[in-house]
């Protein structure tokens, strides 16, 4: 092992019509997600993150893969939790604090 270290990539962003490019071409041209990835300087790990969604969308993912409309819903319930979890925290706090000054 070398004592240089490896560089970590800038995170990028993507359009929705490039990954729906890239998608298709693995999907629909049948190449392989490591030859696109290399072909477009991806990591074939988001590559292959973008078609496992892409297979769920069409209905052909794993069993119990999410679909884009699912994982939207869940991450929008998640923080409707969190802040109905909060409030109820609050509330609770608030009424041991009345209690309490109505005792004395």
């Amino acid at each position: 092992m070398s004592t240089e270290t490896k560089q970590r990539r800038k995170r990028r962003s993507f359009t929705a019509e490039f990954k729906a490019g890239a998608v298709r071409l693995v999907l629909e041209e049948g190449k392989t997600v490591g030859q696109v990835a290399r072909d477009l300087d991806l990591t074939e790990t988001a590559l292959r993150t973008w078609v496992e969604r892409a297979r769920a969308d069409r209905g052909q993912g794993k069993p119990g893969a999410l679909t884009t409309a699912e994982r939207e819903e869940l991450s929008r319930l998640r923080k409707e939790n969190r802040q109905l979890q909060m409030e109820r925290d609050f509330l609770k706090k608030a009424a041991a604090f009345f209690a309490k000054e109505g005792s004395k």
